[in-house]
């Protein structure tokens, strides 16, 4: 009898107490219910929507960081559920503590994944709750629209700058980014990729004109740091605005070498999680554009303190953003209120299948996103199209040198 009486008293002990704090009029706080991943295939890789449910009828969205296996991060997801069920979702700060303390270690991709996407639900039933839009939940908006920018594709320099100078004539970008490498930079010599670099970026210049900037995203594919010298210096007669991840992102001193030799904004952050590891990169005083990604950071508030970091360092924010429609929403919500921010990188979402996600996606006009003015996020999952979607296990190509040992991809 005293054996059974002390493991009652040890898992009643284990429970997490919740913070519940009353709403005006005397009203029963807010209570999470139930929290969902929805897995969606959407061509070359899935996106990961997180919905947060309550008893008084708000539900929340948000997005995950598409880790693949997709699958690790929806068990990450649905282990967190069994947390914050009971606790009352405005408590933001406080669910984030829990979730990121009571990992004990440091997460990587798939937990700050999971984080972020449930963390996002949180703001947008904050919002609703509150009758007004998230950004006005951060201090208000500081700016009225938000300025975006889209990679181009093509293998030639013709290619490239032909869909650059069409990209800038339907959406009216300012702004544009491209891989200055040339196709199969991991297989050619050093010298050619140097010079098919910079005949793509000349290219490209000479078809958008002097008045678009353009940022140059090698993608960490180099090591040395004299190579990215080399390249940047090839591309520097062209302008660009940055020169994004120009080598690997592990070496805060290895970054700091290249910028003495860079006459180039550099850029890099979107593989670095929380304020913990920028703290690092800001102290090196390297980086003049630092690149996070709202669904794989920690969040938004989390987004908001290393954006907080950067001004104090004298750095912009331009948020990596290669997700889904909702992760646009978020971060434009983001932007509206950060007054570093730079720029923000967009896939259009007036093409199937993006456009089938959103009730109501948000949609460029003259390069720019006008602000939502909807409580919370101001959009809603299209539920009935999700469902015809179903999710497909995908992973990261793979590439390789010549000579058969493993390149960075």
């Amino acid at each position: 009898m005293k054996r059974r009486a002390f493991f009652e008293h040890a898992l009643a002990a284990s429970a997490v107490p919740a913070l519940q704090a009353a709403q005006p009029g005397g009203r029963p706080a807010l209570k999470i219910t139930d929290i969902k991943t929805i897995l969606v295939g959407t061509g070359s890789r899935n996106t990961c929507f997180v919905k947060v449910e309550t008893d008084q009828g708000h539900t929340g969205i948000g997005e995950a960081y598409s880790c693949g296996p997709d699958e690790a991060t929806a068990a990450v997801v649905a282990d967190f559920k069994s947390w914050l069920v009971g606790q009352d979702p405005r408590n933001i700060e406080h669910l984030y503590n829990m979730m990121m303390n009571f990992t004990r270690f440091p997460g990587g991709l798939v937990v700050n994944a999971a984080i972020s996407g449930i963390e996002h639900a949180l703001w947008d039933i904050a919002g609703k709750s509150a009758g007004l839009p998230v950004y006005m939940l951060l201090g208000g908006k500081v700016r009225e629209k938000i300025r975006v920018y889209q990679s181009v594709s093509g293998n030639t320099p013709d290619e490239i700058a032909a869909n650059a100078k069409a990209l800038v004539a339907k959406y009216g970008y300012t702004c544009l980014k491209m891989r200055p490498q040339p196709p199969r930079d991991n297989q050619i010599s050093y010298n050619a990729v140097t010079l098919g670099a910079a005949n793509r970026v000349r290219a490209v210049r000479e078809a958008v004109g002097p008045d678009v900037d353009l940022g140059c995203d090698i993608h960490a594919r180099f090591l040395e740091v004299s190579r990215a010298v080399r390249l940047a210096k090839a591309i520097e007669p062209y302008h660009p605005a940055w020169l994004e991840e120009p080598i690997r992102p592990e070496n805060e001193d290895a970054m700091g070498k290249l910028a003495d030799h860079v006459n180039i904004p550099l850029a890099s952050g979107e593989c670095n999680y929380t304020r913990h590891e920028f703290r690092k990169i800001l102290a090196n005083q390297s980086l003049d554009i630092i690149q996070p990604d709202i669904c794989v950071c920690g969040g938004l508030w989390e987004m908001r303190k290393i954006a907080a970091m950067a001004e104090a360092h004298y750095v912009m924010v331009a948020p990596h953003n290669p997700m889904g429609p909702l992760a646009t929403v978020v971060n434009v919500h983001f932007a509206a209120a950060t007054p570093n921010f730079f720029v923000l990188e967009y896939h259009p979402d007036d093409v199937s299948p993006r456009k089938d996600l959103l009730k109501d996606p948000l949609m460029v006009k003259d390069g720019y996103i006008p602000l939502p003015t909807k409580p919370g996020w101001g959009v809603e999952l299209n539920e009935d199209a999700l469902r015809r979607m179903p999710p497909k296990p995908w992973r990261r190509g793979f590439d390789y040198h010549v000579d058969g040992s493993v390149a960075y991809i």
